[in-house]
Order: C-alpha cells, then sequence, then structure tokens
C-alpha cells in the first residue's frame, strides 16, 4: 500500500493485512503502487489543498516534486494513460564531460611516452599529469590512479612531492583505514605518509662574513642594543655574522660600527626577540623560543637579510604546523617572509585534508588570491598541478560553484603549454555552461577548440542549440564527424539536434562506436516506453546492464519494472541502487530512493530469514550478482549477522567491477565483524585487495591462530595461489583449501572454495582429484564449476565433453557473456565465431572476441579489415592486449611507425610488460 500524504504514522503502525483495507483520513484515497505512474504525472494527480498541510516531515510529499501550476489542481481522471510513464522516465541530455578527450588517445599517449624516454626530470611528473587526463577521459580508474603514483615517484621538487601524495591520499579516501592496517603490520604506506619537507629544501645559503670589508680599530667586543628602556647586550662578532646589512652597521665604516650602544626601538623587534637572535647568533638554536616571537623574529630576519637566522625560524616555525588553523595562520606570513620551507608545510597540511578544508573559505581564498611570486614560494614549479588537485576536488563537490570556476580561472592562467591550456579551457567552458553564463563558456570552448581539442565541440553546439539554432549544431557535429576519425560520443552529440529516425540512427551509431555510452540506451528504452512497448524498453536497458552497471539506468529499469507491476523486479533494482548509493535520489533527485525502496516494498511478500537464503541459493546459482546483491540488502536489514553479509555484498560488487563500492561493504565488514579472528579476516581481504600480500596473509594467519575458520584458511590459500608464480607452492595451498573445507560454512562459500580447489589440481596435473572437486561443487549448485569441468573434459581430449559442460552453464546462468567465450574454445570456427559474436553483444568490453575474430582475418591475409577489427574495440577501451596485437600486426605489415606508437601507448597501459617491452625494442631498431 502507497500513503503519499495524511497521517502516514497511523498507516505505518498497522499490520500489511489492515494497510490494505484501511483508508486514510484526510487523505481521500488509498493509494496502490499500479496509480504510481497516474498520481505522479501532472496530469493525473488529484491532491486536496488541506491534505497536505499536516504531513508528517518524512511523508513522501508528491507536491515538492511535481511539475503542477500553482493555483491549478488538475482532475483525477480514473482512466491510466501513457503519459504517465512519459512523465517518469526522462532522459536528460548527457552532460558535456569535463574531461580530455583527444581523437585519437593512442597517439597521444604515445607521444607521452615517447618523451617520458627522453625529456629532463623536472618535466616527467607533468607528462604523467597530462597521462593521468587521458586516462580520466577514458573512464579508467586503475590506469590513472597509476599515473598518480607515477607523477608522484617521479616529482623533482618536494612541492610536486606534496601535491601528488595528497592527491593520492585524495583519490584513495576509501582506503585511508591502510594507514593503520599497515602500521599494524610494521610497513608505513609510502603514498599517505607526509614528506620530510625541511630534508627536501636544504639551507644552502653562504653566511659567512668571511671577505667583507672591516673596521677593526677601536671596536669594542660587545654591543648593546637598547629598545624602549630596555638594553640586551650582544656579541658583535656572533651579530654581525647574521647577515651583510649586520655586518656594515657593526664592523664596517658606518658610524654605528663604533658605537658600543644602538637604538633598535624603531625596527618591530621587542626585547625579548632580539634576546632570542643573541642566542641564536652564539648557539644557533631557536628551539625553545615560542611560536609567537618565532613570527617576530622571522619578520625581523627577513627584513636584515639574515638569511641563516630566517631558515632557523622558517624550519622551527614550519615543525609546528600540525592542523588547518595552523597552517591558514601560518600561510599568510610565509607568504609576505618568502618562508618556502613554512609555506610548503602549510601546504601540505591543507592538501592532505581536502576536501573537508575545502569548505574553509579561508583556505579558499589562500590560493585565490595568491599571485605568481606568492605561488612559487608556495608550490614551487608546480603552479599547474596544484589547481588541477584544486579544481578536480571543488569539481567533485560542486562543480558549478564559485570556488571551481575561480579554481579554474587559475588553471587557464598558469597553463604552461598546449595540452595543458586546452585541459584549463575545455573545463573552464563546462563550468561556464553549467552556470549558463554562455557568453563566456562559448569565448572558452573555442579557444580549447582551436588549440585542438575537438571534444569542445559539444560545448559550442549546446550553446548554439540553447540560442534555437538547432541546425547550427547539428552542422557543426556533422562537419567534425566528416572530418576526423568517428568517435561514439559525435554521433551521440549530433543525435541530441535531430528527431525520429535520424535520432535513432546515430544513437545506434554511437553505441556501435562506443556501447560504454549510456545516454542511448536511456533514450530508446524512454522511447520504447512511450510507445507502450515496455517489453522491449526493459530488453534495451537490459543490454547496458548486462555488462555496465549505472544507476541511471537501474533506475529506469525500476520504472519499466513498476509499470509492468512486477513489483520483486523494481524492488530488487531499487535495492541494488541503494547497495551502491545509500543517498541516491529518483525522480531527477527530488525522492530518496530509500523512500521508494520503502513504498514498494509493502506490495511484495515479506521474506523470512530461510526464504531469503533460498532465494540467495537460487540467484548465486542462477548466476544473478544484481539478485544477490538485492536479496543480501535485504539480509541486512534483519537481526542477522553483518560482517558476513558484508562481505559477501563486497564478493559480489566486485564480480559487477564496482571496487570502490566492494570496499565499502568490505570495511563495514570490519566494523560489523563479530569476533576478533572475523575481523583480521577482513583486514587481511582489505589489505590482499589493495595490493598488500604479505600483509594480507600476516592477517589470515594471525585469525587462524585464534580460531580455525573456514574464511581464515580459504584468504590464506587464495593470496597464497594468487600472488604467487612458483608451483611448489600448490601442496600448501590444497592444504589450506582442505583445512577450509572442513570447517564450519555454508555451501555458497564451500562451493567457491571446491571451484578454487579444482583449479589447483588441474595446475597440477591432477585431472580426476579436480573433476571430482568440480562435480562435488555442483552438487551443491555452485553453477560456475561447469566452467572448471569443461577445462579438464578439454584436458582429456574430450572437446565434445567440454562444449556440453557449458552450454549447461550457458542455460543456468543468467551472465553468460564469459560462457560464451569459453564455449567458444571448444567447437569449430564457425562455431567459435557465432559464440564470440554473441559475447560481444553481452558484453563489448570482453577483449578475447576482437582479438580472435583479428586472427582469424590475419590467417586469411586480410590484414587491414584484421586491425580495423582491434581498432574498433581500441577506440573505446585501452586495453593491453589489444594494442600488442594491434602493434605485431603493423609490424607484420612493415609499418613501423604504426607498431611503435601501439607499443608506446601500450607501455602507458603497463610500463612493466615484458612481452611489449621486448616487442617495442624490437620495433625501435627499425624506426626510420
Amino acid at each position: 500500500m502507497l500513503c503519499l500524504r495524511g497521517k502516514e504514522s497511523e498507516i505505518l503502525s498497522l499490520s500489511p493485512n489492515q494497510k490494505h483495507k484501511k483508508k486514510v483520513k484526510g487523505c481521500g484515497a488509498v493509494v496502490e503502487i499500479r496509480d504510481l505512474f497516474r498520481l505522479l504525472c501532472p496530469m493525473r494527480s488529484f491532491f486536496p489543498a488541506e491534505s497536505c498541510k499536516e504531513a508528517h516531515p518524512n511523508a513522501l510529499n508528491p507536491q515538492s516534486w511535481l511539475h503542477i501550476e500553482r493555483g491549478k489542481l488538475p482532475k483525477l481522471s480514473s482512466h491510466p494513460s501513457s503519459a504517465s510513464i512519459e512523465s517518469l522516465i526522462k532522459v536528460p541530455q548527457p552532460a558535456i564531460l569535463p574531461f580530455f578527450k583527444p581523437v585519437d588517445y593512442v597517439e597521444v599517449l604515445a607521444r607521452i611516452h615517447e618523451e617520458l624516454e627522453s625529456c629532463p626530470p623536472q618535466e616527467r611528473s607533468n607528462l604523467f599529469l597530462l597521462q593521468y587526463q587521458v586516462f580520466r577521459g577514458l573512464g579508467e580508474v586503475k590506469l590513472m590512479r597509476r599515473s598518480l603514483q607515477g607523477a608522484w615517484q617521479r616529482a623533482h621538487t618536494v612541492h610536486e612531492k606534496i601535491i601528488f601524495g595528497a592527491w593520492l591520499k585524495y583519490e584513495k579516501q576509501e582506503e585511508e583505514l591502510m594507514a593503520d592496517l599497515l602500521a599494524a603490520c610494521g610497513k608505513c604506506a609510502k603514498e599517505f605518509a607526509p614528506v620530510d619537507i625541511a630534508f627536501h629544501l636544504p639551507f644552502d645559503v653562504n653566511a659567512s662574513s668571511e671577505g667583507r670589508t672591516t673596521n677593526e680599530n677601536r671596536i669594542s667586543q660587545n654591543v648593546t642594543f637598547t629598545i624602549g628602556s630596555e638594553k640586551i647586550v650582544c656579541d658583535r662578532q656572533k651579530i654581525s655574522e647574521l647577515s651583510a646589512p649586520f655586518h656594515a652597521m657593526l664592523k664596517g665604516h658606518f658610524s654605528e660600527s663604533l658605537s658600543e650602544t644602538i637604538d633598535l626601538s624603531e625596527n618591530n623587534i621587542s626585547p625579548s626577540g632580539m634576546k632570542a637572535i643573541s642566542d641564536f647568533s652564539l648557539n644557533g638554536s631557536l628551539i625553545e623560543v615560542p611560536p609567537n616571537l618565532l613570527l617576530e623574529i622571522l619578520v625581523f630576519a627577513n627584513k636584515y637579510c639574515c638569511e641563516r637566522l630566517k631558515d632557523a625560524c622558517d624550519r622551527r616555525l614550519a615543525s609546528l604546523v600540525s592542523s588547518k588553523e595552523d597552517a591558514v595562520e601560518l600561510m599568510e606570513y610565509a607568504l609576505d617572509e618568502h618562508s618556502s620551507v613554512l609555506a610548503a608545510s602549510c601546504l601540505q597540511v591543507l592538501l592532505r585534508d581536502l576536501p573537508n578544508c575545502m569548505n574553509d573559505n579561508r583556505v579558499v581564498e589562500i590560493f585565490v588570491h595568491a599571485n605568481k611570486q606568492q605561488l612559487e614560494v608556495m608550490v614551487g614549479p608546480g603552479i599547474f598541478a596544484l589547481f588541477c588537485f584544486l579544481s578536480e576536488v571543488s569539481m567533485n563537490l560542486n562543480s558549478s560553484s564559485d570556488t571551481t570556476a575561480h579554481f579554474l580561472e587559475r588553471l587557464v592562467e598558469f597553463a604552461e603549454n598546449g595540452k595543458q591550456r586546452l585541459l584549463a579551457l575545455h573545463q573552464l567552458g563546462c563550468v561556464r555552461l553549467l552556470r549558463k553564463e554562455y557568453d563566456e563558456a562559448r569565448c572558452l570552448f573555442e579557444g580549447a577548440v582551436n588549440a585542438g581539442h575537438m571534444y569542445s565541440v559539444a560545448g559550442l553546439a549546446r550553446l548554439d542549440y540553447i540560442k534555437g539554432d538547432k541546425l547550427l549544431s547539428y552542422g557543426q557535429l556533422s562537419s567534425v564527424i566528416s572530418s576526423v576519425t568517428s568517435l561514439g560520443w559525435m554521433y551521440q552529440e549530433r543525435s541530441l539536434y535531430c528527431d525520429g529516425d535520424k535520432r535513432w540512427e546515430d544513437l545506434e551509431k554511437a553505441s556501435n562506436l562506443d556501447p560504454t555510452l549510456i545516454y542511448p540506451y536511456m533514450y530508446r528504452a524512454a522511447t520504447l516506453m512511450r510507445t507502450q512497448n515496455a517489453h522491449a524498453a526493459l530488453a534495451e536497458i537490459n543490454r547496458i546492464l548486462g555488462f555496465k552497471l549505472s544507476l541511471e539506468c537501474l533506475e529506469i529499469r525500476f520504472f519499466i519494472h513498476l509499470s509492468l507491476e512486477d513489483y520483486k523486479a523494481a524492488l530488487c533494482d531499487v535495492q541494488t541502487i541503494l547497495t551502491l548509493r545509500s543517498d541516491y535520489r529518483m525522480f531527477e533527485g527530488r525522492v530518496a530512493a530509500s523512500q521508494l525502496c520503502t513504498l514498494v516494498r509493502e506490495h511484495v511478500e515479506r521474506w523470512t530469514t530461510a526464504d531469503c537464503w533460498a532465494r540467495l541459493y537460487d540467484c548465486w546459482s542462477a548466476v544473478d550478482d544484481i539478485g544477490s546483491l538485492s536479496v543480501i540488502y535485504q539480509m541486512l536489514e534483519s537481526d542477522a549477522a553483518k560482517g558476513i553479509l558484508y562481505f559477501r555484498q563486497s564478493l559480489l560488487l566486485l564480480r559487477l567491477n564496482c571496487p570502490e563500492a566492494a570496499m565499502r561493504s568490505l570495511l563495514l565488514a570490519r566494523q560489523h565483524a563479530s569476533s576478533e579472528h572475523e575481523r583480521l579476516v577482513y583486514e587481511g581481504w582489505i589489505l590482499y585487495d589493495t595490493g598488500h600480500y604479505e600483509e594480507g596473509l600476516q592477517k589470515a594467519e594471525e585469525s587462524i591462530d585464534i580460531k580455525r575458520s573456514f574464511e581464515a584458511f580459504f584468504l590464506k590459500a587464495y593470496a597464497l595461489a594468487d600472488s604467487s608464480i612458483d608451483p611448489s607452492c600448490s601442496p600448501t595451498v590444497i592444504s589450506l583449501l582442505e583445512d577450509a573445507l572442513k570447517c564450519p560454512s555454508d555451501n555458497l562459500r564451500k562451493g567457491q572454495a571446491l571451484n578454487n580447489l579444482g583449479s589447483v589440481y588441474v595446475d597440477c596435473g591432477k585431472l580426476d582429484l579436480a573433476a571430482d572437486c568440480y562435480i562435488n561443487a555442483l552438487k551443491i549448485r555452485h553453477t560456475r564449476a561447469h566452467h572448471g569441468l569443461a577445462r579438464v573434459h578439454c584436458l582429456k581430449n574430450d572437446k565434445a565433453a567440454a562444449y556440453m559442460e557449458m552450454t549447461e552453464l550457458i542455460k543456468k546462468a543468467k551472465n553468460n557473456a564469459s560462457a560464451y567465450e569459453k564455449r567458444s574454445e571448444y567447437c569449430d570456427r564457425e562455431q567459435a565465431k557465432a559464440d564470440l559474436e554473441m559475447v560481444t553483444r553481452l558484453d563489448p568490453l570482453r577483449a578475447y572476441p576482437y582479438r580472435y575474430r583479428a586472427a582469424v582475418l590475419m590467417d586469411n591475409h586480410k590484414e587491414e579489415e584484421a586491425i580495423a577489427e582491434l581498432s574498433r574495440a581500441i577506440a573505446f577501451k585501452a586495453d593491453l592486449h589489444l594494442l600488442h596485437l594491434r602493434a605485431a600486426f603493423h609490424e607484420h605489415k612493415e609499418d613501423v611507425l604504426g607498431a611503435l606508437r601501439d607499443c608506446r601507448a601500450a607501455l602507458s597501459v603497463d610500463p612493466n610488460h615484458q612481452e611489449m617491452l621486448e616487442l617495442h625494442s624490437r620495433v625501435n631498431r627499425h624506426e626510420p
């Protein structure tokens, strides 16, 4: 039952059966889910004015998110209409992304790699930053972070080290627990560790007084400085050594050189400060000097060019910076007095506190108002990198904010070359467009296009469309399509400026060129819904959800399932949305997904714990990962042990290629662990999944020492098998998995352990034992074991049995692209070709089918077609193996430049790939 207004608390207090019978006093009607479309449609809504006045503050109030003309109440119609569906399923125009999207990213990556091999050390970090921007435009998160790691490792200055170290920390915010876990293992997470700035900025000023002209006649050993009524006796020689001005004053030819008393009352130094300076001249230390006095001395030292004193003061103050408040207060002094160590220390504290300190206007003003000279004190030569980082953080918080615009203005100001400039112009253009500052946006997009960024044409086309010149927008994109290699985004953008069949054709072309674009699928699904073809719409949106989990696409599928009155499927979708993002809002951000989840759940039969487990087994067996996520979400709402459920959730999210969400679930598993040994297991997985294999193994061993459990043995076996290429460790892995299977656990996990054990036996050549493992796994409905059993049949030269095994998997699995791909290995060429075509339809991101088809074409001496097949996938997927194979094809054709380009781009993807390095070396020797 769905009560949209009135006394919601009364309804919520009723039993499910009562809720379906009772009306809400004052509402006038009880609203069913099947009426949701009609109620949400402006022309099909009925909201008596008084009914909303006393609504519960947490109740779902349609008035707040429906487009109802103020002062007019539409009449209620009892006849459903497709207009209600059209009002719900709205597909907003795809955003102009603030990314660097070159027409030929392979060429750009190749040039970056070539320059990295020959450029001076001080230029390398900026090249890695450009590489980061290319991967960002491709959506390759892992490669982005590796580029940042490269920039951090090759940083030429301590300032660049600070920027890229803080950037890595920001990118891995959810892995901050790693620092504590690694510290507990006796290891430091280097990318999270603050830089020792004082060590990296040594004092190199020659403060010696040798060679200076002196007047030694009739000069006393001491000199007395008077400040007000106080007198400070100092060693004349030591004070004179502090700087050239002091040396000239005390030992030169000035009148003060002969004076025993000198008045410093007008020089803004206190008696205490002068006493500290005197002590420093004798012992070279400011350790005992309080901070307020240090600031006074810093100003004085800078005024009198006392470089050694200034440096000591600079470093002492820098050592005291430990919080944002310290950094904000001291940064002004650092910039005014050109104190590089203090400025860098303040910068490090502020950057490592991002994004939190972005909410402090004082921090923002430091970066926005500092002039170039001050910025050079603060960040040395890394000004562009600094504003690149700051603008990205600010865009993630609020793309249209004043702060974002200010940072991007500075990014444009400090761009040093063409690539940096076009990126900065495009990003600022995107922000101006969001802020509806259209004239400024046009100038920026035009500048980016003139600098060579073709993607910025999309921004110009949007601006012309806003002005009402749709034909000009269409012409601009058509001109781009005809002048360069066509990419998916070009057709997607052009589709916005045409209608009917032309739009449909452009979106089909966009999907063919780049199947990762979600807008075409959403548009086609929405269009099919408007023609009341809900099943076709469902099939369309399922196409992309089969290989790319998207919140927007799940939201559309939720609406489609509601229109079909398939409330179980709708509940599954909204629960999956909430698993991925608990604060997600639907209906263009107007309604919390959690509210709709509550409403839809009233129309789905409540499951007991036993029902949930049965359903989970069904989904797991059907390889229905989204269905499994939904069941686990429902189980987490009960009083069941949450640690193991969050852990299972993390495994499913990894399968669905959602690593960040998986890490969040793993952290929640750790937080809700019911025992110490269970917590250690989750910590082990956290460490292992972030590349700390030895530390992950250590946690598994600590857990086993406390209690022998399935998960601890499984973790140890998995980590050992996956991280070691030494076959001698196989007996140990087998023993660990056998120990795991002896421990209590459910069949879902035991099926996985049996599957893994079978894989180890296959690697050891023990095929009969492997077959037994896979068969036992299948007996407990671990469907994926068909894959392993097929491999055993193949190794026994029974490809027909292997083929049948994979056919069984295809029948059972809901997500079966990988099953088709594997089955293709066990059949003749024609059937293999058909299976791999199916793979590409189900999951166009899988690289193997493109490689196979290209290899077949090469076998048939169709070199151009083979290269075109690989290029089709490379256009939207930066895949090492695709680039490697295309480089080999170019080498075969004696196209040295083409081969070299692909080699270099591939080495940008993986600089340590041995076969790629060998091919690159071989091709490089033949470069003209």
